[in-house]
Protein backbone atom coordinates (compact mmCIF):
# COMPACT_ATOMS: atom_id res chain seq x y z
CA UNK A 1 0.00 0.00 0.00
CA UNK A 2 1.46 3.35 -1.10
CA UNK A 3 0.77 6.28 1.21
CA UNK A 4 1.58 9.10 -1.19
CA UNK A 5 -0.89 11.63 0.21
CA UNK A 6 0.22 11.02 3.78
CA UNK A 7 3.85 11.43 2.68
CA UNK A 8 2.91 14.74 1.02
CA UNK A 9 1.25 15.98 4.22
CA UNK A 10 4.34 15.12 6.28
CA UNK A 11 6.66 16.71 3.72
CA UNK A 12 4.57 19.88 3.83
CA UNK A 13 4.81 19.83 7.64
CA UNK A 14 8.60 19.39 7.55
CA UNK A 15 9.13 22.09 4.90
CA UNK A 16 7.02 24.60 6.81
CA UNK A 17 8.84 23.98 10.09
CA UNK A 18 12.28 24.31 8.48
CA UNK A 19 11.29 27.41 6.49
CA UNK A 20 9.93 29.18 9.57
CA UNK A 21 12.91 28.15 11.71
CA UNK A 22 15.31 29.59 9.12
CA UNK A 23 13.24 32.77 8.92
CA UNK A 24 13.38 33.07 12.72
CA UNK A 25 17.17 32.74 12.68
CA UNK A 26 17.54 35.59 10.21
CA UNK A 27 14.74 37.76 11.67
CA UNK A 28 15.97 37.70 15.22
CA UNK A 29 19.47 38.46 13.98
CA UNK A 30 20.85 35.85 16.33
CA UNK A 31 24.60 35.79 16.24
CA UNK A 32 24.44 32.38 14.66
CA UNK A 33 26.73 31.50 11.84
CA UNK A 34 25.54 30.21 8.49
CA UNK A 35 26.48 26.69 9.57
CA UNK A 36 23.39 26.36 11.81
CA UNK A 37 21.12 27.87 9.15
CA UNK A 38 22.41 25.47 6.49
CA UNK A 39 22.26 22.45 8.80
CA UNK A 40 18.48 22.57 9.28
CA UNK A 41 16.63 19.80 7.42
CA UNK A 42 14.05 17.06 7.96
CA UNK A 43 13.28 13.51 6.85
CA UNK A 44 9.73 12.15 6.73
CA UNK A 45 9.03 8.47 6.26
CA UNK A 46 5.62 6.81 5.95
CA UNK A 47 5.24 3.06 6.34
CA UNK A 48 2.03 1.04 6.63
CA UNK A 49 2.43 0.59 10.39
CA UNK A 50 4.38 3.72 11.33
CA UNK A 51 5.04 7.38 10.54
CA UNK A 52 8.42 9.02 11.26
CA UNK A 53 9.49 12.66 10.99
CA UNK A 54 13.03 13.58 12.03
CA UNK A 55 14.52 17.07 12.24
CA UNK A 56 18.26 17.73 12.13
CA UNK A 57 20.52 20.67 13.01
CA UNK A 58 24.01 21.41 14.34
CA UNK A 59 24.53 20.18 17.90
CA UNK A 60 24.61 23.67 19.38
CA UNK A 61 21.29 24.57 17.75
CA UNK A 62 19.31 23.01 20.60
CA UNK A 63 21.12 25.29 23.08
CA UNK A 64 20.29 28.33 20.94
CA UNK A 65 16.68 27.22 20.75
CA UNK A 66 16.03 26.15 24.37
CA UNK A 67 18.61 28.39 26.06
CA UNK A 68 21.07 27.53 28.83
CA UNK A 69 20.84 28.64 32.45
CA UNK A 70 23.82 30.57 33.77
CA UNK A 71 25.51 29.99 37.12
CA UNK A 72 24.85 33.45 38.60
CA UNK A 73 21.80 34.77 36.75
CA UNK A 74 19.22 33.55 34.32
CA UNK A 75 16.96 34.88 31.59
CA UNK A 76 13.20 34.53 32.17
CA UNK A 77 12.91 32.70 28.81
CA UNK A 78 15.16 29.95 30.17
CA UNK A 79 13.00 28.92 33.12
CA UNK A 80 11.95 25.62 31.48
CA UNK A 81 15.24 24.70 29.81
CA UNK A 82 16.85 21.39 30.78
CA UNK A 83 20.33 22.82 30.09
CA UNK A 84 22.57 24.69 32.51
CA UNK A 85 26.22 25.60 32.96
CA UNK A 86 27.47 23.87 36.09
CA UNK A 87 30.97 22.50 35.80
CA UNK A 88 31.99 23.42 32.27
CA UNK A 89 32.26 26.74 30.48
CA UNK A 90 31.28 27.05 26.83
CA UNK A 91 34.14 26.37 24.39
CA UNK A 92 36.49 29.32 23.92
CA UNK A 93 37.65 28.74 20.32
CA UNK A 94 34.33 29.63 18.62
CA UNK A 95 34.15 32.79 20.77
CA UNK A 96 37.66 33.79 19.75
CA UNK A 97 36.78 33.26 16.08
CA UNK A 98 33.57 35.27 16.50
CA UNK A 99 35.48 38.15 18.19
CA UNK A 100 38.03 38.17 15.34
CA UNK A 101 35.29 38.21 12.74
CA UNK A 102 33.57 41.11 14.51
CA UNK A 103 36.95 42.85 15.06
CA UNK A 104 36.43 43.15 18.82
CA UNK A 105 39.17 44.98 20.70
CA UNK A 106 39.68 45.76 24.38
CA UNK A 107 39.74 49.43 25.42
CA UNK A 108 40.87 51.18 28.57
CA UNK A 109 38.97 53.87 30.54
CA UNK A 110 40.13 56.56 28.12
CA UNK A 111 38.89 54.66 25.07
CA UNK A 112 42.33 53.70 23.83
CA UNK A 113 43.04 50.16 22.75
CA UNK A 114 44.21 48.18 25.76
CA UNK A 115 46.62 45.29 26.01
CA UNK A 116 45.10 41.90 25.50
CA UNK A 117 44.76 39.49 22.64
CA UNK A 118 41.82 37.53 21.27
CA UNK A 119 42.46 34.73 23.75
CA UNK A 120 41.74 37.24 26.54
CA UNK A 121 38.59 38.43 24.77
CA UNK A 122 37.53 34.80 24.31
CA UNK A 123 37.97 34.15 28.03
CA UNK A 124 35.95 37.26 28.97
CA UNK A 125 33.11 36.19 26.66
CA UNK A 126 33.33 32.62 27.91
CA UNK A 127 33.05 33.70 31.55
CA UNK A 128 30.16 36.06 30.78
CA UNK A 129 28.17 33.34 29.01
CA UNK A 130 28.96 30.88 31.83
CA UNK A 131 27.60 33.33 34.43
CA UNK A 132 24.61 34.71 32.49
CA UNK A 133 23.65 31.75 30.32
CA UNK A 134 22.29 31.77 26.78
CA UNK A 135 18.87 33.33 26.15
CA UNK A 136 16.33 30.94 24.60
CA UNK A 137 15.37 32.01 21.09
CA UNK A 138 12.75 29.31 20.38
CA UNK A 139 13.67 29.68 16.69
CA UNK A 140 12.77 26.01 16.09
CA UNK A 141 10.34 25.15 18.91
CA UNK A 142 7.76 27.82 18.05
CA UNK A 143 7.33 26.86 14.36
CA UNK A 144 7.35 23.16 15.26
CA UNK A 145 4.57 23.57 17.83
CA UNK A 146 2.50 25.81 15.54
CA UNK A 147 2.73 23.41 12.60
CA UNK A 148 2.23 20.34 14.80
CA UNK A 149 -1.19 21.70 15.86
CA UNK A 150 -2.23 21.66 12.20
CA UNK A 151 -0.67 18.27 11.46
CA UNK A 152 -3.20 15.78 12.88
CA UNK A 153 -6.07 17.02 10.70
CA UNK A 154 -3.85 17.07 7.60
CA UNK A 155 -2.49 13.56 8.19
CA UNK A 156 -5.91 12.08 8.97
CA UNK A 157 -7.37 13.64 5.83
CA UNK A 158 -4.48 12.52 3.60
CA UNK A 159 -4.32 9.04 5.17
CA UNK A 160 -8.06 8.70 4.46
CA UNK A 161 -7.43 9.57 0.80
CA UNK A 162 -4.68 6.94 0.66
CA UNK A 163 -7.00 4.31 2.14
CA UNK A 164 -9.74 5.24 -0.38
CA UNK A 165 -7.26 4.85 -3.26
CA UNK A 166 -6.08 1.52 -1.87
CA UNK A 167 -9.66 0.24 -1.60
CA UNK A 168 -10.42 1.33 -5.16
CA UNK A 169 -7.40 -0.57 -6.44
CA UNK A 170 -8.23 -3.76 -4.57
CA UNK A 171 -11.93 -3.96 -5.46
Amino acid sequence: MRLKETQKALNTFGKRVIKQAKQNLTKKKKNVNKKLYDSLFYKAKVMPNRIDVFFFMEKYGIFQDKGVKGTKSNYIENKDTPFSFRNYMPPREPLIEWAKKKNFRLRDDKGKFAKGNYNTIGFILQRSIFNKGIRASMFFTTPFENEFKKLPADVIEQYGLDIDQFLELTT
